[in-house]
Formats: structure tokens, C-alpha cells, sequence
């Protein structure tokens, strides 16, 4: 399905009933790397995955967008489909822009999951190497942006031992559009540091980290986990930086058993 915003067509999945669950998916990926989650939890729960602007199905306009941007096509989707409140699942960019949500719509946030992300600004070495790897995906296009990204997004485990996940990525990665990647890569290492706000975070929050993820490590989920009040820490063993593909199940019941706990909202 398909919906417009500020002249931009973006494509989304609506499953199942119950509380909505929102899926904002990682760089350089698309909504389908939900598709384990879709499966399981739409049973029990509505279930919402979107094509943030520049992936999947969605419009991939080349122009300097912000995070706020990308978060301002979410509230617009909820807007769509008439929802007041969502609970907001982000990995990795997809975490970048449920915190600048959470930011600018926290009356929106009926709960956040916040797996394999971080909350500080870029440092000057991590401006750098997006700089390169938008070199790169300018120079040589999306397949060498895929094998540049490959050992960042899985853990050794997968590597080693999933073959069909790893293909998965890597074919995601292929098709994905060079001008989503190079506006993706801008708006990341333009984003502000949210540790402040993080303190500020009022609705109940889950933070997962894949005990394998060496790009946003076990430390920066333990840093937001210790200052949002109330937020639970979830560590997935053998599992990288994309936990949720890497062990399905397990992410799977940590989402179950969270939304299941939490207070009844009216409205929500």
C-alpha cells in the first residue's frame, strides 16, 4: 500500500489488529527485513512496516533531507491510517528516527523498542567513513556499498552459519536506490546528539542489542538504557547488528512479552 507525503509516495504493510506495532528499518535495507516479525506478531498485534523515503518501494528522490524529516513521514502514515498512538519499533536508522520522533511527537509514543542503535552524534571518525561510503556508492553503486556493509550489519554467527540471511542482505543491499543510500548517509551523520533528550522519555521503553553488534555496541545500549526512566536492556546472543534477522524467535517474544505488559492507554 502507498501513501503521500510532501510529494513523496511511500509504501507500507498494514497486518493484523490489536495494539500497532510500527517497524522502522535499517540502512541500507527495507521494510521486507520485518518480514519474521510481520509474520509473527500481526496474530496478535497490528502490525505497520514502512519504506522510509529513499528504500523499498517508496519514492527515492536525491535532495538533503533530515531524520525529522523521515520522522515526519511516520507521523504522517499514523495520520493516514487514523492511529493516535503507536508503539515504534526502530533498529539501527530506524532507532535514529524513532528517537528524533519521540522528539518531536512523544504524545504519539505509546511505547519504543530501540534495538542495535545509539543515541550520541556521529563522531568526526564516523562522519568520515559515511563520507567514504558515499563516495563509494556514488563511484561503484549499491553492490559494493553490500560487501562494504555485509560484516557491519551480521554477527560472526550468521556469517559463518546462515548463508540464506546472508544472501538476503546482500541482494537488499543490491537493489537498494544509490541516491536513498547517499541521502540515508547525509541525514545520519547530520543528526544531532540525543543523550539530553534521552532523559526526557517518558513512555515505557525497550532498548535490544545483538550481543555480536560491533557497530553500535553493547556499551551505547547500556548508555540508553541507563538514562531513559524505566527502560529495559535486552541482550539477543549470536546475533550482530541486525538481531532481528539473525534470531527471530527471540526478538520476537522480547517484543511479545513488552507490548503484553504494558498499561492499557485509552485511545491507543
Amino acid at each position: 500500500m502507498f501513501f503521500h507525503v510532501n510529494g513523496i509516495r511511500l509504501a507500507y504493510d498494514d497486518h493484523g489488529t490489536g495494539v500497532p506495532l510500527v517497524f522502522l528499518h535499517a540502512f541500507p535495507l527495507n521494510r521486507s527485513m520485518w518480514a519474521p516479525q510481520v509474520a509473527a506478531l500481526s496474530q496478535q498485534f497490528r502490525t505497520i512496516a514502512i519504506d522510509l523515503r529513499g528504500h523499498g518501494e517508496s519514492d527515492a528522490p536525491l535532495w538533503s533531507f533530515s531524520l525529522d524529516q523521515y520522522a515526519d513521514d511516520v507521523s504522517a502514515l499514523l495520520d493516514h491510517l487514523a492511529i493516535p498512538q503507536a508503539v515504534l519499533v526502530g533498529l539501527s536508522m530506524g532507532g535514529y528516527v524513532s528517537l528524533a520522533f519521540s522528539k518531536k511527537y512523544g504524545h504519539r509514543l505509546r511505547a519504543l523498542i530501540l534495538a542495535d542503535t545509539r543515541a550520541q552524534a556521529d563522531s568526526a571518525e564516523g562522519r568520515t567513513g559515511r563520507y567514504h561510503l558515499a563516495q563509494t556508492a556514488y563511484t561503484k553503486g549499491a553492490t559494493a556499498v553490500a560487501e562494504t556493509m555485509l560484516s557491519k550489519l551480521l554477527g560472526t554467527t550468521s556469517l559463518q552459519h546462515k548463508s540464506e540471511l546472508v544472501a538476503y542482505v546482500r541482494e537488499t543491499i543490491h537493489q537498494a536506490p544509490v541516491s536513498g543510500i547517499l541521502v540515508d548517509l547525509m541525514a545520519m551523520a547530520d543528526r544531532p546528539d540525543s543523550l539530553a533528550h534521552l532523559r526526557t522519555i517518558t513512555c515505557p521503553t525497550l532498548v535490544v542489542i545483538g550481543q555480536e553488534d560491533f557497530t553500535t555496541p553493547l556499551a551505547d545500549a547500556e548508555l540508553m538504557a541507563r538514562e531513559i526512566p524505566g527502560a529495559r536492556l535486552a541482550v539477543i546472543p549470536a546475533a550482530g547488528h541486525v538481531s532481528n534477522r539473525e534470531q527471530p524467535e527471540v526478538f520476537n517474544d522480547l517484543l511479545r512479552g513488552f507490548v503484553e505488559g504494558l498499561p492499557n492507554t485509552p485511545g491507543a
